[in-house]
């Protein structure tokens, strides 16, 4: 019986030969004697996408969170309860529900976690999310529909509390405007297969080639670059707050009325020292008034359609809109349909750019918000109002002083 407990289990002699062939197969191969080889002995476990190991946006708790959320996923086939955040913390090992909080961000802008409802009861109390997973980053016409919110997301999150939820919030815009300035539609759809072959050329590449072509799913190869560079938090001079004052000059597009609306402007920079130099600003109108969309047009696509207008002069963008509508509301008189409003957008500012832009159905359009206005009541002025109701308040109180002498009169009579 000795002998027996002596002998080796059948499968450890087994391993025992893979491991011999292993190594006379690596010989063979003619490697270096510096090489290490790696067998794997065991179960095999849940797969997880190459994509998330080899992400160069994610830090390492961003991709366990990742797993963590992945792995309640598939214990009930797709669908469970979202873990809270101790639970995510515990199983993650990290010792702060503020850094799940910042990883689940970071999955939400980067898309490889979508945000697609917030659950209220009737009385209006809130009870909870709604949270997709992916297996890859999402196109950003896939999550500007699942997640009405997501260019807001995108906006306020570059003033978060974290900095490298930031430096990605920042990577995402910058990542946009660039899009833009290469003349592509931001909601133009592609191929998965072509998305996943640019983010894995990107990775054997190790990000060398910022051209054009070169992306990471939302991020441009620029974008990418830009975030891996050593961030003055990281650096050890400044805090996640700190500012960098250091001043440098810069072409960006002017939001004033001038009829030379790209400008060179000399700025300082505060918030985000490896942000995109030449990055679109906010459109806005000529005057003090604001911009008028089209009603059809969603927060999300507003939001794009303000890096769009970003690229024209000023005085041009209200006639762009006015234009987009005209073509929607022509739409009831039996025109095509218009799919991509944002397409169209695009083509319109491009127009305007190279000074080819006409305006044709936003003239009517123009022409009715200016006849609704002039038909309109003339707007209260507010210090007239409160006059109007001082001298009210004066009126009222003189009648009341005036019946109260009455009354007392009355009363000296009865008592005569």
């Amino acid at each position: 019986m000795a002998h027996d407990d002596a002998v080796p289990r059948p499968e450890t002699v087994a391993l025992d030969a893979l491991i011999k062939a292993t190594i006379a197969e690596f010989k063979g191969e003619g490697a270096v004697a510096s090489s290490d080889a790696m067998l794997f002995v065991g179960n095999w476990h849940q797969a997880v996408p190459a994509m998330v190991i080899q992400d160069p946006i994610l830090e390492p708790v961003d991709k366990v969170v990742w797993m963590v959320i992945m792995s309640h996923a598939r214990e009930t086939g797709g669908r469970t309860a979202f873990p809270d955040y101790d639970t995510i913390a515990n199983q993650t090992n990290v010792s702060s529900t503020s850094t799940v909080s910042r990883a689940i961000a970071i999955l939400r802008l980067t898309r490889w976690l979508t945000l697609y409802a917030r659950l209220r009861q009737k009385s209006g109390r809130f009870t909870g999310n709604i949270y997709v997973l992916h297996d890859e980053p999402l196109p950003l016409v896939d999550a500007l529909h699942l997640d009405d919110a997501y260019m807001a997301f995108v906006s306020q999150s570059q003033q978060h509390h974290h900095g490298r939820v930031r430096l990605v919030a920042q990577g995402i815009s910058d990542s946009l405007d660039e899009t833009i300035r290469d003349g592509q539609n931001l909601a133009e759809r592609e191929a998965g297969s072509e998305r996943r072959l640019r983010a894995a050329q990107f990775l054997a590449e190790k990000g060398k080639n910022t051209d054009g072509s070169s992306r990471y799913f939302a991020f441009t190869g620029a974008s990418v670059n830009r975030l891996k560079q050593p961030s003055p938090q990281r650096s050890g001079g400044a805090g996640d707050r700190d500012q960098n004052s250091k001043t440098e000059e810069k072409v960006h597009y002017s939001s004033d009325c001038s009829s030379n609306y790209k400008t060179t402007t000399t700025t300082t920079p505060t918030q985000n020292a490896n942000s995109n130099e030449s990055a679109l600003p906010a459109a806005s109108s000529c005057s003090d008034k604001p911009l008028i969309y089209p009603p059809r047009l969603s927060e999300n696509q507003r939001l794009l359609a303000d890096r769009y207008l970003g690229m024209i002069a000023p005085e041009a963008r209200q006639s762009v809109l006015d234009e987009l509508q005209g073509r929607l509301d022509s739409e009831q008189r039996g025109m095509k349909p218009v799919y991509d409003e944002l397409r169209f957008l695009h083509s319109l500012c491009k127009a305007a750019d190279k000074g080819e832009f006409i305006p044709n159905l936003g003239i009517k359009v123009a022409e009715g918000r200016l006849s609704r206005a002039q038909s309109a009541p003339p707007p209260v002025d507010p210090q007239q109002e409160a006059l109007k109701a001082e001298e009210r308040e004066r009126s009222r109180a003189y009648g009341i002083e005036q019946i109260a002498k009455l009354r007392l009169s009355f009363n000296a009579k009865d008592d005569s």
